[in-house]
This record gives structure tokens, sequence and C-alpha cells, in this order.
């Protein structure tokens, strides 16, 4: 599945626009694991290094990493960036995506 298709689907997409040199982006990890086991099935989380991915970093607009936007069919529904808490972003996609 492409980058387009995840995005525009009928499952809500969290993407993490990240670097690997990037020190907060690895503190999103575990968070990010921690919601996809509480999300399960309804969201999408996805991971995009923005220096392999340069078109996809260029085309959101991303200025600093962690990034995340949440996506579903297509629209952008949130978006935030920096070290963003658990709980928040199951608030977040409970209220988006719920």
């Amino acid at each position: 599945m492409t980058f387009n298709e995840i995005i525009k689907s009928d499952v809500p997409a969290l993407v993490d626009f990240s670097a690997e040199w990037c020190g907060p982006c690895k503190m999103m990890a575990p968070i990010l694991s921690e919601v996809a086991e509480a999300v399960g099935e309804d969201v999408r989380i996805i991971k995009v290094d923005v220096d392999r991915n340069p078109a996809a970093a260029q085309a959101y607009q991303i200025q600093g990493v962690p990034t995340l936007i949440l996506f579903h069919k297509g629209e952008i529904k949130w978006r935030q960036s920096g070290v963003v808490p658990a709980q928040h972003l199951k608030q977040v996609i409970k209220q988006y995506a719920g």
C-alpha cells in the first residue's frame, strides 16, 4: 500500500514525520507503541523519515521533527509538532477518528 493509499483510506492514519538523528523523535517511539496498542486496528500508525522521503516532507511543509499528522480520507484532521504524550494522542484519535 502506498503512502497516498494509506492516508486516503477509510482507516485514519497517524503519520509520524521524523528523522533518525532527532532525539525527540526517539522519545516518540515508545509513545506510539503504547498508542498503537490502545487503538488497535482503528488507526494505522506509520513513520516517515523526512531525510529518506523529502517529497512527502515538502508536500506537508514539515518544518521540524517530530511532526504528527492525523489523516482521514485524505484530509488532515489534526497536526502537531514536538513530543506528544500518549494520553493526548489517544484523545485526538478518539475525537477525530472515533
